[in-house]
Formats: structure tokens, sequence, C-alpha cells
């Protein structure tokens, strides 16, 4: 059994930083949480952590200089900024310092999941805990190279239609919300980008008729489900 991702999450609301430990922890994650810059600094200094999770505004030592700390002893560690912050210098400097990605509050908890997953498999930062290859009825897709492929037929997708298309298959049989896989994917989930989802939807569905027993189901007001008939339990 593969060893549980390692995240420091170093956030001062402590209520807040409460509810967000047990999220990750009830998504399989071993979270360490620290109260402020100080404390985050140590425990880093401390234990191994497969990703940093850092609020920006905090008492002792801040996030940014935090994450600076953090650089200096492992250039390669993956950090994700959280922040009521939305100024544009704000989030440039938080990208100058090396931050994965930007997440202002208030966010989708679920929204966060996937971006520490994609996260981690784009730096190879322990990716192995998370599939690649994957058994969608007849078919088999690898998610890296971007190949769905049946009876010796290889079909490359997009960039877009592969990322749609992992997401649908880590959530096979269950709902995949719209919001969500906007977000994950297009960073925004206005009326274009809604539009573009849908487009890439029917590509989807148009690549996936080969095999009977799949169907890509639009639940009205919901999202999207990759529905496999006879799916095996994982």
């Amino acid at each position: 059994m593969a060893e549980p991702i390692r995240i420091l999450l170093v956030e001062d609301e402590t209520n807040f930083g409460a509810v967000m430990k047990n999220y990750l922890e009830i998504s399989d994650f071993k979270v360490t949480l620290c109260i402020n810059g100080v404390e985050g600094l140590k425990a880093f200094t401390s234990h191994h952590f497969d990703i940093c999770i850092l609020d920006v505004m905090m008492p002792e030592m801040d996030g940014f200089t935090l994450a600076k700390e953090i650089k200096l002893k492992n250039a390669d560690m993956p950090i994700i900024f959280l922040t009521a912050k939305t100024l544009k210098e704000d989030i440039i400097q938080g990208y100058r310092i090396g931050a994965d990605d930007y997440i202002t509050k208030p966010f989708d908890s679920e929204l966060l999941i996937y971006k520490i997953k994609a996260i981690l498999t784009r730096n190879n930062g322990n990716s192995s805990s998370y599939k690649t290859v994957f058994s969608i009825g007849k078919f088999s897709f690898d998610s890296n190279l971007r190949i769905l492929s049946i009876d010796n037929i290889e079909q490359k997708l997009s960039p877009k239609e592969a990322e749609l298309l992992k997401l649908l298959a880590e959530n096979i049989n269950q709902i995949l919300p719209r919001e969500t896989a906007l977000k994950s994917i297009w960073g925004d989930d206005n009326f274009y980008t809604t539009r573009s989802m849908d487009v890439y939807i029917t590509k989807l569905r148009k690549y996936l008729k080969a095999d009977a027993d799949l169907s890509i189901e639009n639940i009205h007001g919901s999202g999207f489900r990759l529905l496999q008939i006879n799916a095996p339990y994982n």
C-alpha cells in the first residue's frame, strides 16, 4: 500500500485550519497543522513533506517569508498559497517565490484536492500514489501520454481532453461537479469556459462510443458522470 501524501498546512485561523486538516485527512492525506510561520519552519526542518499549503497573512512569520525559507532548504518543494488577498502584485509575488498555485479564500475544498493531485503529478512529487493509466471499460487510457486505446487502435487526445477524461476516470460512476472540472482545468467557470467544456464532453463521448457499456451522463444542475456498466470495485 502506498504511503499517504504528507502535507504541511500552515494556517493561523485555528478553526479554518482544523476544518481543512480534517477534510484533507478524510481524503487520505497525512497533515501536520501549524498556526504560524515559525512553527511551520520548525516542522518543515524536522519532518519530510510532499507539499506545503501556506496562508500568506500570519503572525511571527508571513507565508511569503516562510516559502522563501522552505525553498532555500528544498527548491523543488511544491507550495500552494492560501490567502484572502486578491491584489495582482501579491499574486505575482507568490509566483515569483516559486508557488505552484495561489488560491484565494473562500474556495472549494474539493478543488483544492484536485490541485494538490495535479501539482504532485506534474512535479513527480510522490506522483506514484496517483494513477496515470486507467482501464475504462474496454479502453486503456494513459493520461501522461494522452493516449486512449482500444483493440490496438490509439487516439491521441488534446491536453484538455486528457485532463477532463482523467477527472472522469478518477470519479467513475460518481458525479464530477461541473464547477470542479471547470476551475481545475480552465481556471474559471464562466459562460465561455462552460460552453468549451461541453464541446470537449461531446468529443469524449464520440471517442468512447466504441464501448457500449460506457457513457458520459449529464447530471442536470450538478455535472457529469462517466458511467461504466459492471464496473469493478476499486
